[in-house]
Order: C-alpha cells, then sequence, then structure tokens
C-alpha cells in the first residue's frame, strides 16, 4: 500500500492567528480513505501492521491508530480478533462525515459554522420546552465550570463545549447530543481561536457570560421564544467580536452577510 508521505503545515487566519497545524492521523485518514474511495482498497483486503504505515509514512504509532480509528468510526474499517484491520463491506447506511479539509481555514471552518447556526436557536427552544429541573441544574453547572476555567486561567474550551452539550440533552431527543457532539471535532480549533480572541478583552468576555447567562435564564423559564432569540444573538455577538478583535474581515455584502466564527 503507498499513500505517499503525510504533509505537516500550519494554516492562519487572517490577522495572523493560527488555526490549526494540520493533525497529522486526519492527513493520514484522509490519504486512506482516498485509497478505500478509490479502489486500491478494496472490501476484505487487509491493511498493513500498524508498524509497517508507520515506517512507510513517517509518522508515529500513535498516528496511526488515530487515523484506523477515525476509520472504524466511520464504518469504513473493522478489526478482527487475532488477524488484524480490514477494509469494511460498504454499509447500506452511510454515517454522517465531513471532509477533514474543513479544518484548514477560517473560511471553511465558517461552513461548518453555519451549519450548526442554523441549529442553535431551535435546540436552545425545544431545551426550554422539555428540561426538566434536573438538566437545568446541569445547565448551571456546566455554565459555572466555564467560569471556573476561565478563573483558573484555562482557556474553557471543553467546558463551553459541555455548556452546549447539556443544552442538547435538555431537548430530550439523544440525536442532538449525538450531532452536537459530532460537531464538536470541526468546532474546537475555531472555538480556541474565539475565546482567545474573548480573552485579550475585559468586556468581550463579559459579553460572553452575560449571554450565557440569559441563554440558561430563559431555559429555566421555559421560555422558547427567548432561548431561541439568545441563543441566535450570542452566535452572531460572537462573529462580531471576531471582526472587531481582527481575527476575520467582513466580505462585501453582496457575497456574505454571515460570515464568522463564533460559539
Amino acid at each position: 500500500m503507498s499513500i505517499g508521505p503525510v504533509p505537516v503545515s500550519a494554516s492562519t487566519v487572517p490577522g495572523g492567528g493560527r488555526l490549526v497545524a494540520e493533525r497529522l492521523s486526519d492527513r493520514l485518514a484522509a490519504l486512506l480513505s482516498a485509497q478505500l474511495e478509490g479502489g486500491t482498497l478494496r472490501p476484505g483486503d487487509r491493511l498493513p501492521s500498524e508498524q509497517q504505515i508507520a515506517v512507510s509514512h513517517g509518522v508515529s504509532r500513535t498516528v496511526v491508530r488515530e487515523a484506523v480509528h477515525q476509520l472504524k468510526s466511520r464504518g469504513l474499517l473493522l478489526s478482527r480478533q487475532g488477524s488484524g484491520v480490514y477494509v469494511a463491506e460498504p454499509a447500506i447506511n452511510q454515517p454522517l462525515a465531513f471532509d477533514p479539509t474543513v479544518l484548514d481555514s477560517v473560511d471553511a471552518v465558517v461552513h461548518v459554522v453555519e451549519v450548526r447556526r442554523v441549529l442553535e436557536g431551535e435546540i436552545a427552544a425545544m431545551a426550554a420546552q422539555r428540561a426538566t429541573r434536573a438538566q437545568i441544574a446541569a445547565i448551571k453547572r456546566a455554565l459555572a465550570a466555564i467560569d471556573t476555567a476561565e478563573a483558573e486561567g484555562r482557556d474553557g474550551v471543553d467546558e463551553d463545549l459541555a455548556f452546549h452539550r447539556a443544552i442538547g440533552e435538555a431537548t430530550g431527543n439523544p440525536q442532538f447530543s449525538l450531532l452536537l457532539g459530532f460537531f464538536e471535532q470541526y468546532l474546537r480549533e475555531g472555538m480556541r481561536i474565539t475565546r482567545g480572541n474573548e480573552a485579550r478583552r475585559k468586556d468581550f468576555m463579559e459579553q460572553v457570560r452575560n449571554e450565557h447567562r440569559l441563554i440558561v435564564d430563559a431555559i429555566s423559564r421555559h421560555d422558547a421564544a427567548a432561548a431561541r432569540r439568545c441563543a441566535t444573538r450570542h452566535i452572531q455577538h460572537g462573529e462580531r467580536r471576531l471582526e472587531l478583535g481582527g481575527v476575520i474581515v467582513r466580505q462585501r455584502a453582496a457575497s456574505s452577510s454571515t460570515r464568522g466564527v463564533s460559539r
């Protein structure tokens, strides 16, 4: 199996901010996936050993393991006990997946964020309609965890993601939790930029805290309209903060009226 070298590079955002150093595991997974789609690797074929792939492409076995795990999670590969890793038969129902290149630039990440923008307000509204006392308490704990992370000097990205995930769980629909969990892998690096930008200004940080509180208050009151409005505004205001911070540059109105990376 020859899939060529795995490139290592870094993407940047307007204004000089770094988006993400391209992960070797993502690159290797993409190259292996291309082999599967191109028919070089066919259903039933056995992959070379983890060590062989690592040596062949100049990466660690950990990178190989992570890449193979990605393809297994997408149903493209399967393990056979004591035998190795094999190419799986094509699934009748294909799992949801995005091209890993969506991580390569701010513009590409924005495309994923725009998908979530459609969902965020409705998820908050549904949570307001359905949340139990226990779920509301969990959302409040998740919000407090963000403040704790910030006070301890951490970026709070994991806590922020957990906060939005708690709101998704409060809808009572497990598919929303799964969907938000899927988006996290594509939003995490963009969120690091967002939170890094906001951390440079106290007014930005206070705006974010207030927006989060408004969302939680609306859900606690079971006010679906207010929850939808507050969640949507939170995303829109996040975009504006990135513009003010010089992280993104607004395009001409004719070409783009709603571009940005927000939380």
